[in-house]
């Protein structure tokens, strides 16, 4: 199967960095991968700690302002609350350095971003550097911050309450497979992330920090993204993605091959379980089913004991597990080991994965197997 990338060093574009707290504030941390990298988007997580939020900050909103809302802020996978959660009291990503970032303390020194003696993990994605520009491919205008190259764009944008007939620019140039959407403010009719994937199509969602399977609504318009604009809506008085005047962020993805991988699987219940080829090795994984309850599950190639990546619930504040919910990362793809019914059980699955190294460079030399 062909694997051929434009991508040779995917950290240029996308990393898993993971760190020792010091508790010493402000801390730089610096990254280790092959390219130096500059993330617009910061996703942290305390492994060591149950009830400490996940914390995802973004150039676009700012990361120097964590308690004002209309000038920075922060979100959390396992909640449906808007910028300040977690607040500023737990810690917070402060800055985006050249190749890393900087973590600050919280009103009470209390921290999720570097407390003392505790793991943590980063992951981080490059957009544009920070520099936004105005998008009017949509009939809504959004501010748009892509990197087209590595197929990931951050879109931001002020709903106008119409439940049908409304687009946004995404900045792409590519169909998006994947779209990840929150109500910023946390004030919308619905605050939940909401969640479309090219494999449940456009007249169905899934949603966060709730692990149920895909429901059918029209967030999308019950029509799928083009090259330049996703759709917008709801019905009923419900609009998820278009709520009048209220501030949406999203995170939208498409594919790039050798680099990110988005697709489904079927769950088949046994510890030798289904092998998903994605054309790379990857870095990280997310996974969530679809057909029936389930949680959204993650694994990175930084956090391997045993040959077996260890699990972290992106909807939920527990620390990472090692007991159970097993992955193997493989040179070409993953494979599933064990029977959780939340990653491999009898049903359908949606993943989104990003690339350590290319199966193939561009080029057409292997890479080194495992």
């Amino acid at each position: 199967m062909a694997a051929y990338t434009t991508i040779d060093d995917p950290s240029a574009h996308f990393q898993v960095f993971t760190y020792t707290g010091n508790g010493s504030h402000p801390r730089n941390l610096t990254n280790d991968g092959n390219s130096d990298l500059k993330p617009d988007l910061i996703w942290t997580k305390n492994l060591s700690d149950n009830g400490t939020n996940h914390v995802l900050a973004n150039s676009t909103m700012g990361f120097d302002a964590p308690n004002s809302p209309s000038a920075g802020g922060q979100l959390a996978t396992d909640s449906s609350a808007g910028v300040n959660t977690p607040n500023a009291t737990y810690g917070y990503v402060s800055a985006a350095l050249t190749d890393g970032f900087t973590a600050a303390a919280g009103g009470t020194n209390g921290d999720t971003a570097n407390a003392n003696a505790k793991e943590f993990v980063a992951w981080q994605w490059k957009a544009n550097g920070g520099t936004t520009s105005s998008n009017t491919d949509g009939n809504i205008t959004s501010t748009v911050q892509a990197n087209p190259s590595a197929g990931f764009s951050i879109v931001f944008y002020t709903g106008n309450g119409t439940q049908t007939g409304k687009t946004v620019g995404h900045g792409l140039g590519a169909i998006p497979k994947m779209i990840i959407s929150k109500d910023r403010d946390g004030t919308s009719n619905v605050a939940t992330w909401r969640v479309y994937h090219q494999d449940i199509g456009n007249t169905k969602y899934l949603q966060m920090p709730q692990n149920d399977a895909a429901s059918a609504f029209n967030d999308w318009d019950n029509t799928s993204p083009t090259s330049s604009v996703y759709s917008v809506g709801g019905s009923g008085g419900y609009t998820p993605t278009n709520t009048n005047n209220t501030e949406y962020i999203a995170y939208v993805f498409a594919e790039v091959q050798g680099f990110s991988k988005i697709g489904r699987y079927t769950g088949n219940n046994n510890a030798d379980g289904p092998y998903v080829y994605c054309g790379f090795k990857p870095a990280w994984i997310m996974v969530k089913k679809t057909s029936a309850t389930g949680d959204w599950r993650c694994w990175d190639h930084r956090r391997i004991e045993n040959g077996l990546t260890r699990r972290i619930r992106l909807n939920a504040t527990d620390d990472q597990d090692s007991g159970y919910d097993h992955l193997e990362i493989k040179s070409d793809g993953f494979k599933l080991r064990s029977t959780s019914s939340s990653s491999n059980s009898l049903g359908d699955f949606i993943f989104l994965a990003f690339a350590e190294n290319p199966f193939v460079t561009s080029t057409g030399t292997p890479t080194t197997a495992r």
